[in-house]
């Protein structure tokens, strides 16, 4: 299914086209609110709806001598409009059209990266019940631990994701907010109704209370969210960088026809793409610190902000959509090799059934610290030694004591370490959920 945005289609909502377009519909919403009240004549209403617009050249060329963008759209805007342009921007102050207009990029942003989002989903879904029971070893601080399965990996993503998806669905509800009470936030020269019809009709939330400015911890909050998806992104990336490790070799990133690795080096397979998205993560967490810089600012507003939001909105969100397509392709396209998954679960000679034999020694009633003492005894010794874990075991007679062969047979069955997935799949997958 093709997801219903581009990434041609995010960066047109910051384009200079789509602001200027938002910040009109701003204005607009704000003669019909002085409309309903009495304060615009109806019938300037209906010309400045009709002839309303604005030319992006003009307004670039009005700003470079004026050095003011919202002067230099309103006087574009009111060549248009002519005589009635003097009801446009009645009482409001820039912030009123620029924070308002900023939080309709950011919603519609955000409708794209849950879009995407969804995306990464179904391929998870789709790999996590392909590679269910494809059993491979657990590794902690990289060290071989216990058997897991490959559908435990991707079910684990999965569930990362459903949970960003829900952090960005709650982040575009809380950047949802709009302001239109004048130049320090008092409605001094406009009135409450304004801002409330402004915000419905846009379908924003108008905030409780502003100062010049809508308050920008709502905007470091949403930022903060895009960090985590892309620390997602690099969770996932990272950990496909090291399974395509050549002593590994359990993943790999798609290689196409006539792609070259090294200049090398003719024989390269690099996991370029996991390793870019580990890189553009780095700046999506950068753009959060910026914006929670923006937080403080000068009693009811500084401009320090409004160069950081230029950069940060559009990249920001710029990124995180490019990296969930890039993710989504990789994933698609992400090469399994069972004979390499199976080759490195045996790499241990067995020891990653370790727990089991000390579990069954405290069953027969040992301390935990005399059944650890004998089966590390012989884990240490398989290290060293190189030899089967399972032939050490059988070879002490110390642990014979307590244990028969069929009994330490029996530990090395890995699906009693897989008996558990249908449980874990039915609370990740689960539709009550």
């Amino acid at each position: 299914m093709i997801p219903r945005y581009s990434r041609e289609e995010m960066a047109k909502i910051w384009s200079d086209e789509s602001k200027y377009n938002n910040w009109l519909r701003v204005e607009i919403a704000a003669c019909e609110a002085w409309a309903h009240i009495g304060r615009v004549p109806k019938e300037a209403l209906e010309a400045i709806k009709k002839k309303a617009r604005f030319d992006v050249n003009r307004i670039n060329e009005l700003e470079r001598v004026l050095k003011h963008d919202v002067i230099a759209f309103l006087t574009c805007v009111s060549e248009y409009v002519g005589e009635e342009s003097r009801y446009i921007h009645l009482g409001l102050t820039s912030s009123d059209v620029l924070d308002t207009a900023f939080a309709l990029q950011l919603k519609e942003a955000s409708e794209v990266i849950i879009d995407d989002i969804k995306e990464v989903m179904k391929v998870l879904k789709e790999l996590s019940f392909k590679h269910k029971y494809t059993p491979m070893v657990g590794r902690t601080h990289g060290v071989h631990a216990e058997p897991i399965t490959l559908g435990l990996v991707f079910a684990l993503w999965y569930d990362d994701m459903n949970r960003n998806l829900k952090r960005v669905e709650r982040a575009k509800e809380s950047v949802s907010v709009g302001k239109v009470s004048g130049a320090v936030g008092t409605f001094a020269n406009t009135d409450p109704f304004v801002e409330e019809y402004v915000c419905k009709s846009l379908g924003l939330k108008p905030a409780r209370i502003s100062s010049q400015i809508i308050q920008r911890d709502i905007h470091a909050e949403y930022f903060a969210t895009l960090a985590i998806v892309a620390s997602t992104i690099e969770k996932i990336a990272l950990q496909v960088r090291h399974l395509q490790r050549t002593e590994v070799l359990e993943l790999e990133e798609p290689f196409t026809e006539g792609q070259k690795g090294s200049s090398a080096m003719p024989h390269k397979r690099n996991p370029i793409i996991s390793e870019n998205l580990c890189g553009l993560s780095r700046l999506v967490r950068s753009y959060a610190i910026s914006a929670m810089e923006n937080i403080p600012l000068w009693h009811e507003r500084d401009i320090s902000h409004s160069s950081v939001e230029r950069v940060i909105g559009p990249d920001a969100t710029i990124l995180v959509d490019f990296m969930l397509n890039r993710l989504k392709n990789l994933l698609q396209s992400l090469r399994v090799y069972p004979e390499n998954l199976e080759k490195n679960l045996w790499l241990t000679r067995g020891l990653i059934f370790s727990e089991k034999v000390l579990l069954k020694l405290i069953d027969k009633g040992l301390s935990r610290e005399d059944a650890y003492e004998i089966v590390q005894r012989n884990a240490m010794k398989s290290w060293e030694e190189k030899v089967d874990f399972k032939a050490a075991l059988l070879d002490d007679k110390q642990l014979m004591g307590f244990l028969s062969r069929e009994e330490i047979e029996g530990c090395f069955d890995i699906k009693h370490d897989l008996r558990n997935i249908d449980y874990i799949f039915d609370r990740v997958f689960s539709e009550e959920r």
